[in-house]
Order: structure tokens, then sequence, then C-alpha cells
């Protein structure tokens, strides 16, 4: 039974204004209220509240309340009396963290100082830019430099004499035609490259080069000293994140090097190895930021990650296909990308200093679509038509 349909509002209104407050004496008919569901007795008492509260300064105490009032409560909500003082509180409060929230996803520095990095960039180059030379390559890691990359991104092995190799997979099935890992060679014994890849993150595309020799993380730090670079480390392997870091120090480029993984154990291993390099979120660290978002608490934690990388989704099953059966799914990467691609998410964390990486994007339209949505900086096999974007967009802006 609807109380609108009796017009009670208006009636319980005069009648509780008059007892209550003294204008003059009325009844009610509580018998329709009583019969009044849950949803319409909420809305009578705020409707109820906001009236009174006109007449009397400061909140309604319900313990101090006229006896008409107490008697209304009882009617209109019987046995569910506790629950709606609750939510006298409750809601408000509620109501207050949410504005709160909102304000401070929107000003973090309010809360925040923010992160002051040694470089940004908005051009990264995946692989050192795998469709225009074979992957992880100098030659590769040469030209995207001379294409005016930001920054390198590469992952690091283990040879069995403990030299750090610059390679994407520790077996080299794929990218050499040997079923052997990087692990159980020493670096003299490593095989070359095919003198053809396909790029991972554009199926039926092929790269080829000159140089099909894998190259020694070493070797990248002596020829481009000051070239950020991010090294994921894919292994739990403990001697492998020292000698890392043992050679950022070497070559004086804590500042200029982040540690990136997708495993939350291996980055915590990392970070303790040298806490001193910026680091992104790993899959764990990433989901809880998301936990962080939708509940509204973001604004209120600190973060110590100083960049966050993602795939941009709109790629999967176009660009890049992926092995997982689960991602061969549309409604799955539709869910992924209505809940990851959040401009407001990534405009926060680039006013508090943390910069967003999206990838692999090897088309304008996708490299487009990641900068719409507020990504800081794109990752992509193909650093000249980056460039080249890059360009066009300048200048027509």
């Amino acid at each position: 039974m609807s109380l609108h349909g009796f017009d009670i509002l208006p009636q319980v209104s005069a009648s509780l204004l008059h007892q209550g407050l003294g204008i003059g004496k009325a009844r009610l008919d509580f018998s329709l209220i009583a019969n009044a569901g849950l949803s319409d007795r909420l809305h009578l008492i705020y409707w109820l509240v906001a009236k009174v509260s006109r007449r009397i300064q400061g909140p309604l105490p319900f313990g101090t309340a006229p006896n008409c009032l107490r008697t209304l409560l009882r009617t209109v909500f019987g046995g569910e009396m506790n629950m709606a003082s609750s939510l006298y509180f409750i809601l408000p409060a509620l109501g207050g963290y949410t504005l709160t929230s909102l304000y401070l996803l929107k000003n973090p520095q309010i809360l925040h100082k923010k992160k002051r990095a040694a470089f940004h960039c908005t051009h990264i180059s995946h692989r050192g830019g795998s469709g225009e030379r074979l992957e992880s390559t100098m030659e590769a890691f040469t030209h995207a430099v001379e294409q005016g990359t930001g920054m390198l991104e590469l992952d690091c092995h283990l040879t069995r004499d403990g030299h750090v190799v610059v390679s994407h997979d520790e077996n080299l099935l794929r990218q050499t035609g040997h079923d052997v890992t990087i692990s159980s060679l020493n670096l003299e014994e490593l095989p070359l490259q095919k003198d053809r890849l396909e790029v991972t993150f554009y199926a039926g595309h092929y790269s080829t080069g000159t140089d099909r020799k894998f190259t020694l993380l070493e070797e990248v730090f002596r020829k481009f000293p000051k070239m950020p670079v991010n090294i994921e480390i894919k292994e739990d392997n403990s001697l492998l994140m020292e000698k890392v870091s043992n050679m950022v120090k070497q070559y004086d480029r804590e500042d200029l090097t982040v540690w990136a993984t997708v495993d939350s154990t291996i980055m915590k291993k990392c970070r303790r190895t040298n806490s001193t390099m910026p680091y992104s979120f790993s899959m764990r660290r990433g989901l809880q930021l998301l936990l962080l978002y939708y509940s509204g608490l973001l604004p209120f934690v600190p973060l110590g990650e100083s960049f966050l990388q993602f795939y941009l989704p709109r790629i999967i099953n176009r660009t890049y296909i992926p092995e997982e059966r689960i991602l061969k799914n549309r409604m799955v990467i539709y869910l992924i990308e209505k809940l990851t691609m959040k401009k407001s998410l990534f405009k926060h964390l680039a006013n508090r200093g943390i910069q967003v990486h999206l990838f692999v994007c090897n088309e304008d339209p996708d490299i487009e679509a990641a900068f719409e949505v507020g990504a800081t900086g794109v990752m992509t096999d193909y650093p000249t038509l980056l460039t080249d974007y890059l360009h066009t967009h300048r200048s027509q802006d």
C-alpha cells in the first residue's frame, strides 16, 4: 500500500507539527501507515525529519523526541525501528563520505604529495620495438632510440654462467627454433634468433633484422646511459634480481630504471633487493587499486608505485590473440574494458605523479584510444608509427 495514494505524507507532517511543536492538536490515522511498505516508510521518516528540522535548530534528538514522534516512528517502522534509527545516521554519513571521496579523487594533492619522477615518457618501445626490428636486439634498441622513444621496455634472464641476457622468453623455442632455456646455457652457447619473427601483439605481422644476437643488459646500459629502461622480471630468481640491481647501481641509473613484474611476490623481492628504484603495479596490486577506486577509498590511501602498465583491452582478440581461453570470450573483454578503462582513475593517478602506460598499441586508432582514456604514455612495437602519431597530433594541437 502506498502512502502517497492516501495523501498520508502531508497529513502526518501537519499532525506532527501540531502535536510535537505545540501548534495545535490533531489525530493521525496510524492504521494506513502501519500497512505501508518499508520503502514508503523510509520515505516518510526522511520527509518528516526534513520538515521538523526547519522548525528545530540542530539535529533531531530521537531520544528526547516528542511523544507523537516516538509513537509515529514505532508505527511507521514497527520492529524495524532500530534499523530506521541507524539509517538516519548512516545515510548522511555515507553521503558525506561519497562527496569527500569524489572531491579528493579530483584533488589528490590535498592528501598526497605528487611524485617527482626523473623522467616522464609518452613513447615506450615494447621489446625495443619488435615490429620494426627483431625483438630485444641491440639493433632494435638503437632503432627505437633513433626514432625518439622515451623508454625501452625489456625482459631479463640469467644464463648458466651468470650473464644477464635480454630476452622475453626463458625458453628459446619461439625465438630461435631450439627447445632450450637460457638458464641451461652459457652465454656463448645461446643460439641466434630466427631471421623472421611474428610480432606477438600484431598477429600475422612479422619483423626482420640483420642483428639476430641476444644482447646483454649491461650493453644496453652502456650504450644508452640516459635512456629510461623498464625491466620486467618474470622468474623468481634472487640472483637475477641482485645482478640487475648491482648493474643499475654501477651505471648510476637507479632513478632511470623501473622494476616491473606481474607477480606480487617477485615484486616484493625486487623491492627488497633495491628499494630506491621506481616500480610498477603488480597484477595483485592492480586489482587492489581497482577495489580502492570503486569503494571510494583510493583518495585516502598512499601508493608506493610510480607506474601503472596495463593492456588496452580493445586490442585483445584483434591485434593480440591470447592463449587463455577466458580472454577469448567477448563478454569478458567487454567487462574488463568497462571496469579498468576509467578516465577518472587514470587522471587521479596522473595527478599523484603516477604514470599510466597502456600497451601494446600498434595501430593509430589504438594509440588514439589509449591517450583518449587518459594514458600518459603508450607502449608500441612500432616506434616509428608512434613517433609519427605524436608529431602529427602535437602539430595539430
